[in-house]
Order: structure tokens, then C-alpha cells, then sequence
């Protein structure tokens, strides 16, 4: 398989699509219910100043989901979102209603119990659902595509979900979850739309502007760039929404980051027909997280009109990313950043140091004024295989 770095770039004309989804008073919901949850507090945001001149840039910071809520990852914000959002709805409650306490009334427990969740995932949302069904009283069943990491159906199952793998890679796990809520009456808590089911994969995708909002006030400015990994498109599409609504043309310059190996909005994007582009076969990237063949159509739309470039990378790229967090300058803080939480920050780096990238970045606009923010999704949710690339050194850069 030929492996590089590959780019693409979308000028956006017209009209823009809709991303009201994502404005103040959305935003300010998400947030409400989130501090309402007794274990909240607002994710670290790394300031990387030794990094951000080693590379001459003018900062680079990098928002550390491995601390959110216990889950080593930022899917909790999601699933606790989109499931009180759910139970809110079916109890007929307000949301003004819909707090962790209020929720939690033996009344209300008691309509819910017979609820039953559906999902699949390549880890970090089936944990992230499982979680969220713990907090309410609800049963989850949760699938992983084959080929999936022991440890994180060790971590789904240790939550109390019933997890297991199937012998189809990820799309296929989506369809048999989504066939199985429709056979057996169970919920589907999906993180990807699909023609006919896209309210929960939004509400799912609100709850992920706390993250948005958090890094936006510890930023104390506004990023020039932001760089965000794409799997389904999910988080990227929430994050690109939120700097959309909020800021309109004066947002931050959006890169978007998948591996070759499952690149379906890179090659969307490339296409520039309207026509998505599924990746099909096994998907064996270890980027596990990103591990998506198509992308989820209310990300897409978002990303299509409010995104900026489009870039497919290696998997050397997140290598690179886990150990320049993983070992950082000086003084910079220390981050553990999991394969899909740093391709990012490696790809930032490489950018800046590889002159046969010159025409990527003169393109995406880096120098010595930009502000740069990451997001590293995960920690080391995988640690046999983060030992791996980070003490053996698997994949080394190029």
C-alpha cells in the first residue's frame, strides 16, 4: 500500500449549510448538563511553548481528553449527552429538567429500567455509551469490529456492558447494531447518521461542544488553526460547527487529519462531487479510533462547507505524534496521547520540518504567528500497543 502524506483543499462558495446546531444557546445547554454531573471538570489544556518555538510557530497547545471522566478519552461527553437528552425525551421532561440529580429520581429510574442500549465501535465510544448507560440505570450491549483491542472490550465489559466482537469490520458492526434495535426494540446509540437516524448522533455531536467551549476559554485567544482527527467525521464536525457558529468568518483555519487507510472524508473532499467515498475491506489501521470507511453525513455537510484542508497521513505520522507527547521539550507538559489522539501533533510537526510538505503548509498558512490547537482524543487506551510505538519505536518516521 503506498502510504503518504496526501492533501486536498475546498474554497467554500455560496451558501453555507446550517450549524445553528452548534450556536451559543446549544453550546450553553451541553454545558449545563455537563457541569451538572458530579464528576465533571474541564479537560487540561497543554501549552506545548517549547515545542511551539522548536518548530517556530507562535503556539501550540493541546486539549488532554485522557482526563475526562475516568474513560482515558472525550466520548463521555457525547453519550452523556445524547442518552439524558434521550431520557429526557421519552420521560417528557424539559430540558431545563434534565440534570445528572434530577435524573436520577427513583421514579424516573424506575420508567427507564426496562431501556435497553445498542452500539458499535472500535473502543473509545462503546466505553464512552457504556459509561453513560451505567449513570442512568441502563443496560448496553456493545460490538467491536474483528480485530479489535482486548483491552479496550475488557474496559467496555468492566463498566457493565454486555460487549463482544463480530466478524465484520466497522460499517458492518454499525448495520448489525442498528438491525439488532430494530429487531429486538433496543435503543441504537450510534455516534454516525445514516439515512433515516440522525437526532442522536447530533446530540451526541452537541455534547461534544463542552469540549469546544472548554478549550476556547483556557485558549485565552483565538487559535489561527486548528487541527482535528476524523473518524465518521463525528467530533470534527461538532468542533468545525461549534468555531462556525460562533465565529463565523473570522473562525480558525480547520485542517482535517485521517489515516490512509480509512481516509473516506480525504477522499469526499478530493472527489469534490457530492458523492461520498466509502473505504471498504478490513481496515487495520492502528489509529483504531479513526478506523471508519464512511463518513456520517450531518459531519460531512458540515465539514464539506466550514472545513478547510483535508489531509490523509501514514500511520509513522501518529507514531510521531505519541512521542513528541509522550517526551516532550523542557518543560512542557507530558501527554499521553494514544494513536489516535496524537496524528495530529504529528502531523503539525512533520509539516514544519519536512521541506517536501513546503507547498502544505505555505497552503494551510503555518509560521511564526500561528496558534495552533490539537486535540489529543485519547490516552494510552490501548497501553500494550502504546509501549510498543513509544518504547520499541514501531512505525519510525521517515
Amino acid at each position: 500500500m503506498n502510504e503518504t502524506i496526501k492533501a486536498t483543499y475546498i474554497a467554500h462558495e455560496g451558501a453555507l449549510s446550517d450549524v445553528s446546531a452548534f450556536d451559543s444557546g446549544a453550546t450553553a445547554r451541553a454545558v449545563t448538563f455537563h457541569r451538572s454531573l458530579p464528576m465533571y471538570e474541564p479537560t487540561p489544556l497543554a501549552d506545548l511553548k517549547c515545542l511551539a518555538e522548536g518548530l517556530g510557530l507562535g503556539r501550540v497547545a493541546v486539549k488532554d481528553e485522557s482526563k475526562r471522566f475516568g474513560l482515558n478519552a472525550f466520548k463521555g461527553l457525547g453519550t452523556s449527552y445524547a442518552i439524558a437528552k434521550y431520557i429526557a425525551q421519552y420521560l417528557d421532561l424539559p430540558e431545563s429538567e434534565m440534570t445528572y440529580e434530577n435524573l436520577q429520581q427513583p421514579e424516573y429510574r424506575e420508567r427507564i429500567r426496562n431501556l435497553t442500549l445498542v452500539t458499535a465501535t472500535d473502543g473509545n465510544h462503546g466505553r464512552g455509551i457504556a459509561w453513560a448507560a451505567k449513570l442512568f440505570g441502563l443496560f448496553a450491549h456493545v460490538f467491536m469490529p474483528k480485530g479489535g483491542s482486548p483491552e479496550r472490550l475488557a474496559n467496555i465489559r468492566g463498566l457493565g456492558a454486555e460487549a463482544a466482537f463480530t466478524t465484520y469490520n466497522y460499517d458492518d458492526t454499525v448495520r448489525h447494531a442498528a438491525n439488532l434495535a430494530k429487531e429486538k426494540g433496543w435503543v441504537l446509540a450510534q455516534d454516525t447518521a445514516f439515512d433515516g437516524y440522525t437526532e442522536i448522533p447530533r446530540w451526541i455531536m452537541q455534547g461534544y461542544t463542552t469540549l469546544a467551549h472548554e478549550a476556547v476559554e483556557q485558549y485565552d485567544e483565538l487559535p489561527t488553526h486548528i487541527f482535528l482527527q476524523a473518524g465518521v467525521g463525528s467530533l470534527p464536525g461538532a468542533i468545525t460547527g461549534y468555531f462556525a457558529a460562533h465565529y463565523g468568518e473570522k473562525r480558525p483555519v480547520i485542517t482535517i487529519v485521517e489515516p490512509n487507510r480509512a481516509d473516506c472524508i480525504y477522499r469526499t473532499a478530493a472527489a469534490n462531487d457530492g458523492a461520498p467515498r466509502i473505504v471498504t475491506g478490513e481496515i487495520n489501521s492502528i489509529m483504531a479510533g479513526l478506523s471508519c470507511g464512511e463518513p456520517s453525513p450531518i459531519a460531512w455537510e458540515i465539514l464539506r462547507d466550514h472545513a478547510d484542508h483535508f489531509v490523509s497521513v501514514p500511520e509513522w505520522v501518529a507514531a510521531k505524534g505519541m512521542r513528541i507527547l509522550g517526551n516532550p521539550l523542557d518543560d512542557d507538559p507530558h501527554v499521553v496521547s494514544g494513536e489516535s489522539g496524537a496524528v495530529t501533533t504529528g502531523l503539525v510537526a512533520e509539516l514544519m520540518q519536512n521541506t517536501s510538505l513546503d507547498y502544505l503548509r505555505e497552503s494551510i498558512g503555518l509560521g511564526k504567528d500561528a496558534r495552533i490547537l490539537c486535540i489529543s482524543t485519547e490516552g494510552d487506551t490501548d497501553r500494550t500497543n502504546y509501549r510498543r510505538v513509544v518504547w520499541d519505536g514501531l512505525y519510525p518516521s521517515y
